[in-house]
C-alpha cells in the first residue's frame, strides 16, 4: 500500500502496533518480520495471512497444542555450516538436532484431518519435507549432550582406552604418594590439585625440598608449593600426548560431520524460516486475543462496513484501566463514498477517524482487528491522511499552506482505490473562504470516487454533505445535560459545536455570551440551535426505541410462558382422558376374566355331573341371555330413564350419549368427524359416529 505522507505509520499509530506484535515474538526471524511488517494489496497475500491468525488462535483459545513452543535463533550457525572447511561444535550440532526434531513433530502434527480443517496454516510446510539422515548423522556421532561418542571412528575408541587405562594407573600411583607424603605432614589441607593440565601436589612451602619433582608454581599467599612428583611425570605426559591425540581426532570427526550436513544446509535454512514463520503467526495471534481481534470479511474491491469496531490501542489502554471502549459502526460503500463527522471538540472526531485508518492498515498486514466478524473490510491501494498541525519551518509554509499543499496531492492522485483522512477540513484560513476551499477539495474528491473520513465545524460542509451524491454526514453524540461526550456516532445527520451550550454550562457570563451572539449571523447560530435540538431530539427517540424494544422483547417472553402453561394444561387434560380409557379397557378385562373363570368352572362340573341338561342351561344362560346386559348393567337403565334419543344435527352445546358406555355429555366442539365432549369434568374427543343425540325426558308432575 503507498502511504502519504510516509508519516501516517506513525500518525495512525500503525508503528505502536508493530512495537506489541514484536513483543510477542520469540525467534530473530519473527522479530525482524514484525518489525518489517508489509502492508499488502493482494487479496491472496491478505487472505492467507488473516486465516492463518485466525486459525493459530483458535488452536490457542480451544486449548490445542501446536509444536513450536521450541524457538531458535540459529541463523549464524547455519551460514557456518554452508561454508567448505568450517567446522561446528558438538552444542551447535544439538541446536541442529532440535531444529530437526522440531520439524519433524510439526509434519506429524499435519495428519490428513488436520491439513484440511488448518489449511492456513498447513501453506507454511507446503513443498517442503522432512529429512530424516539429519538426525541419523547427528545421532551417529554425538551423544545427547553434544559429546562425540567413544565409537565414533576405531581411532577415538582406541586412543580413549589407552587413556582411561593411563589415568587409572596414574590416580593410582598418585594417591600412593598422597597417602606417603600426608603422613609425613608435607601437604597442604587441598592435599593435590590441578596446574596446566598435570595433576600436582599441594606442598607447605618450607617442605618442598623434600619433595622430588617439578615445581608447577605457588599459591597467592606462597604458603603453598605445586609440585609434580617425578614418579608421576612420565605417565602425566603419556596422558597430556593422549588427550592431545583425542582432541586432534574429534575435531576431525566434527569436521567430517559438518561436511556431510553442509548438503542439507539450503534445507536446514528452510526450516529455521518455517519455525520462525509459526513464531510469527503466533505472535499475531496472541496479539489478536489481547484486543480481542476478530476475522471479518474481506472483498477485494474499495468497501468499508465496520460493525462494533474499536481502536485497539485505546482498547488496551482503557482495559488496563478498567475503562470500557464504545465502538463505533461505519460504512463507506459505493452510493456514500465519503463522511463528513461533525461534533464538540474532545467529542471523538479524530478517533473514529483513526480507528477506520488504523484498522484499514492492519487487516492489510495481516493481523486481525477488534470488530464483529460481521463486518466486511475492502482493499485499497493507497491511503493519504492529514492530521493536525503541518506548519513546515524549513519550507517557510503556515499551517494553511502545509494545509494546501497536501490537499494538492490528495486531489492529483486520488482514485477509486484511495482511502483518505482529513481532520479539521478547511482549518487555519477565514472560515468563510477556509469553507469555501474544504466543500471545493470535497467535491474533487468525490468527484474522484476516493473513500474517506473528513472532519470539520464548518456549517456549510455539513449543508453540503446533504445534498451532494455520495457525501453523508455523520454526528458524534453529546449530552448538552452533562457537558459530557458519548463517544458515539451517528450516520446521517450532522452535529452541533455546542459552542454556546459549553459556555453557559461552564459558567461564562451571560452578557459576553449574549455579545457573542449578536456578532454571529442570525441564519448560522439558527442552523446551530437547530442541529443541537434535532440532536437531542434524535437521543430522546432512540431512548424510547430503546424502552419499546425491551417492552417487546417482555411481551415476547411472556407469550412464550403462556404458550408453555397452554402446553402443560393442554397435556393434562390428554393424560386425563387415557386414563378414562384405561379404565374403560380394565373393566372390560376384568368382565373377560370373569367369563373365563365361569366358562372354566362350567367345564369342570359338564365332566363331574351326570345332570348335562342342568350344565347346558347354565352354559345358555351365561352366552346367550339376551337381556341379562340391560339387568346388569345399571348405568343404562339409569341414563334411558332420564334421557331420549332424538333425531338430528349434533352441535356445540348438544347432549350426547355414547354408544359403547351409555355415559352422556355435552358437546364442547366439533372437529370434522369428531367431538369433544365433557363427561362429568374431563373432556373427550369421541367419533361422531359413536355418539347419539339426546334430550332430558320431562317427569310428570313436575
Amino acid at each position: 500500500m503507498k502511504l502519504f505522507p510516509e508519516s501516517a505509520v506513525y500518525q495512525l499509530e500503525f508503528d505502536k502496533v508493530k512495537d506489541l506484535l514484536t513483543a510477542h515474538c520469540k525467534s530473530e526471524y519473527a522479530k525482524k518480520k514484525a518489525e518489517q511488517l508489509r502492508i499488502h494489496t493482494k487479496n491472496e497475500f491478505i487472505q492467507v495471512e488473516l486465516k492463518q491468525s485466525h486459525e493459530y488462535r483458535q488452536l490457542v483459545l480451544n486449548g490445542i497444542y501446536f509444536p513450536n513452543d521450541y524457538t531458535l535463533n540459529l541463523s549464524k550457525d547455519l551460514k557456518l555450516l554452508g561454508i567448505p572447511g568450517a567446522v561446528l561444535s558438538g552444542d551447535q550440532f544439538m541446536q541442529i538436532k532440535k531444529l530437526s526434531e522440531s520439524i519433524q513433530n510439526i509434519f506429524r502434527w499435519f495428519d490428513a484431518e488436520r491439513r484440511q480443517v488448518y489449511d492456513a496454516l498447513a501453506k507454511v510446510i507446503e513443498g517442503s519435507h522432512y529429512e530424516k539422515a539429519i538426525q541419523q548423522h547427528i545421532n551417529e556421532i554425538l551423544d545427547d549432550n553434544g559429546n562425540v561418542l567413544d565409537n565414533a571412528s576405531e581411532d577415538l575408541q582406541r586412543i580413549r582406552m589407552n587413556l582411561y587405562r593411563k589415568r587409572t594407573d596414574l590416580r593410582r600411583v598418585f594417591d600412593k604418594i598422597v597417602s606417603k607424603l600426608n603422613k609425613q605432614g608435607y601437604l597442604a589441607d587441598i592435599e593435590e590439585a590441578f596446574l596446566n593440565g598435570r595433576r600436582v601436589l599441594a606442598v607447605f612451602a618450607e617442605q618442598k625440598r623434600m619433595v622430588k619433582g617439578i615445581l608447577h608454581g605457588e599459591s597467592d599467599t606462597r604458603r603453598t608449593t605445586f609440585i609434580e612428583p617425578e614418579e608421576t611425570i612420565e605417565l602425566n605426559n603419556e596422558v597430556f600426548s593422549l588427550e592431545h591425540e583425542e582432541s586432534r581426532e574429534v575435531y576431525r570427526i566434527l569436521r567430517e560431520l559438518t561436511s556431510k550436513l553442509s548438503v542439507h544446509a539450503p534445507l536446514l535454512q528452510h526450516y529455521h524460516n518455517i519455525v520462525g514463520e509459526y513464531d510469527f503467526i503466533r505472535a499475531k495471534a496472541k496479539l489478536a486475543i489481547d484486543y480481542n481481534g476478530e476475522y471479518p470479511v474481506v472483498n477485494d474491491k474499495a468497501h468499508v462496513h465496520l460493525v462494533q469496531a474499536m481502536h485497539p490501542l485505546l482498547f488496551l489502554y482503557n482495559k488496563k484501566s478498567g475503562k470500557p471502549t464504545i465502538p463505533v459502526a461505519v460504512t463507506l460503500d459505493e452510493k456514500n463514498r465519503i463522511l463528513v463527522i461533525s461534533g464538540p471538540n474532545a467529542g471523538g472526531k479524530t478517533v473514529t477517524l483513526k480507528t477506520v485508518g488504523l484498522l484499514q492498515m492492519m487487516v492489510q498486514a495481516g493481523l486481525l482487528v477488534p470488530v464483529h466478524p460481521s463486518s466486511q473490510m475492502g482493499i485499497f491501494k493507497q491511503l493519504m491522511i492529514h492530521i493536525g498541525d503541518t506548519q513546515s519551518l524549513e519550507f517557510e509554509l503556515s499551517t494553511y499552506s502545509s494545509h494546501l499543499k497536501n490537499m494538492k496531492y490528495f486531489i492529483e492522485s486520488a482514485n477509486g482505490k484511495t482511502l483518505f483522512f482529513i481532520d479539521e477540513l478547511g482549518s487555519g484560513s477565514d472560515p468563510n473562504l477556509g469553507g469555501a476551499f474544504a466543500e471545493v477539495i470535497l467535491e474533487e474528491m468525490a468527484r474522484k470516487h476516493s473513500f474517506g473520513i473528513v472532519t470539520t465545524h464548518y456549517l456549510n460542509l455539513k449543508v453540503m454533505a446533504n445534498k451532494t451524491p455520495g457525501i453523508i454526514n455523520g454526528a458524534m453524540a453529546f449530552d448538552e445535560a452533562s457537558l459530557l461526550p458519548m463517544y458515539k456516532l451517528i450516520v446521517g445527520k450532522p452535529g452541533s459545536s455546542y459552542t454556546f451550550s459549553i459556555a453557559e454550562r461552564i459558567g461564562l457570563d451571560k452578557s459576553l455570551i449574549a455579545r457573542a451572539r449578536k456578532m454571529v449571523d442570525e441564519d448560522h447560530f439558527r442552523l446551530d440551535k437547530l442541529l443541537n435540538a434535532t440532536e437531542q431530539d434524535l437521543r430522546d427517540l432512540e431512548k424510547k426505541e430503546k424502552e419499546l424494544n425491551h417492552l417487546l422483547r417482555e411481551n415476547e417472553k411472556l407469550k412464550k410462558e403462556m404458550q408453555q402453561v397452554m402446553d402443560k394444561e393442554r397435556h393434562r387434560q390428554q393424560v386425563e382422558v387415557l386414563k378414562e380409557q384405561n379404565k374403560i379397557t380394565e373393566d372390560r378385562i376384568a368382565y373377560l376374566k370373569d367369563m373365563d373363570r365361569k366358562i372354566k368352572q362350567i367345564l369342570i362340573e359338564w365332566k363331574k355331573t351326570d345332570d348335562k341338561e342342568k350344565v347346558m342351561k347354565q352354559m345358555f344362560a351365561l352366552l346367550f341371555k339376551k337381556d341379562e346386559t340391560k339387568v346388569v348393567n345399571k348405568l343404562q337403565k339409569k341414563v334411558e330413564s332420564k334421557f331420549a334419543e332424538v333425531q338430528g344435527e349434533i352441535a356445540v352445546g348438544s347432549k350426547v350419549k355414547m354408544k359403547k358406555n351409555h355415559q352422556v355429555g355435552e358437546v364442547l366442539e366439533v372437529r370434522g368427524k369428531k367431538a369433544v365432549v365433557k363427561i362429568g369434568l374431563l373432556p373427550m374427543q369421541v367419533d361422531m359416529k359413536d355418539l347419539v343425540l339426546v334430550k332430558e325426558k320431562i317427569v310428570e308432575g313436575n
